[in-house]
């Protein structure tokens, strides 16, 4: 699939590349790497000001695939809504003054004290804000360019026009198949008025940030399909081993600082009813490692600031830790990881 990248913004110039699918609408998430794991997860912008000007390039050039890869000017920055000062953080070659910004935004992350180091969970909180912003941004373009009654909510035809009622009528359950769709679509559909209000469709296109328990199933069972070799719709221990577990490792690596269960272990745990077997219900405590959603990630990418740039090792950041490795706060990498991410974003 075409994906959303973002690439770089190094303390001598900012670029921005933007690949956008007409058929894809994933979030432009971006690739960190966990060098100490060896893998790279998605994360949401650290800068909220970076934001609002991938946000603004995106809509200037939306309908193209066209590629920026030159440093911004200043026409792209002054563009940037919301954000009157922004044009202070940058040289007159749109080049963004990184240390300026570290500094502008330490208060704003360090609100326990003054002057005194950010902690891991101011951190996260300002990490878990940039994502909903970016979720809720999302969630609002949709609508805006979907919502053909002007009635603010989401009809299945209005999200899905290409289905015919003979479609809808099959309710085929393939993977993309209309009844598929509408199994979602009923999903995230709390009060059933046929609709999706904006919560409702925020669940629909985010999953994996939704606490919607019929969502979390359903999310489940596509991804024991996938697991599941046999088709008997559970695992045995090598399906787990090989199609869950390192996954569930990896991202848990961030939790317990490399004191992870076997796998033997693992599966014994999950197996409540000890028949050998991992069914759908009983993958409900990993949901959030097998399909991490950008909350989670924001959580990881917490993690993963604080171990690179916590040089004395107190579990938080001063601002001369941050200073000392500002381009950490920025620079983004892509890769081809999370298939699963993306194929199934494929779909939305």
């Amino acid at each position: 699939m075409s994906k959303a990248v973002v690439y770089a913004l190094l303390a001598t110039a900012f670029f921005i590349f933007l690949v956008l699918s007409p058929n894809s609408r994933q979030d432009d998430a971006r690739l960190i790497p966990g060098r100490r794991l060896g893998y790279k997860f998605r994360v949401p912008a650290f800068d909220p000001l970076v934001i609002r000007i991938e946000r603004s390039v995106e809509e200037r050039k939306s309908g193209s695939d066209h590629r920026i890869n030159n440093a911004i000017n200043q026409e792209d920055i002054s563009y940037i809504p919301e954000v009157e000062d922004s044009l202070e953080y940058f040289s007159d070659k749109g080049i963004l003054n990184i240390t300026l910004r570290l500094i502008t935004l330490f208060p704003l992350l360090d609100v326990s004290s003054v002057n005194g180091p950010v902690s891991y969970d101011e951190l996260e909180t300002w990490n878990i804000q940039q994502a909903l912003d970016r979720l809720y941004y999302r969630t609002q373009k949709e609508i805006t360019s979907r919502d053909k009654n002007g009635d603010g909510a989401i009809s299945f035809r209005e999200y899905l026009p290409h289905f015919t009622e003979k479609d809808i009528d099959k309710r085929e359950m393939g993977h993309g198949e209309a009844g598929w769709w509408m199994k979602q679509f009923n999903n995230a559909d709390v009060d059933w008025d046929g609709n999706l209000n904006f919560n409702e469709f925020n669940d629909f296109l985010h999953p994996e940030d939704s606490n919607n328990e019929k969502i979390h199933m359903w999310l489940l069972s596509e991804k024991m399909k996938r697991m599941d070799d046999d088709h008997d719709m559970k695992l045995n221990f090598e399906e787990f081993l090989h199609h869950a577990y390192d996954i569930h490792r990896s991202y848990l690596a961030f939790e317990t600082d490399g004191n992870e269960p076997t796998a033997e272990e693992k599966f014994t745990e999950l197996d409540l009813n000890k028949d050998r077997f991992i069914d759908v219900e009983e993958l409900k405590p990993i949901l959030r490692y097998l399909y991490p959603g950008q909350l989670s990630h924001a959580k990881y990418y917490t993690s993963y600031l604080i171990h690179e740039a916590d040089d004395n090792k107190d579990g938080a950041l001063s601002l001369a830790e941050m200073l000392n490795h500002e381009n950490l706060f920025y620079n983004t990498l892509y890769d081809d990881g999370l298939e699963d991410y993306d194929e199934f974003h494929d779909e939305l």
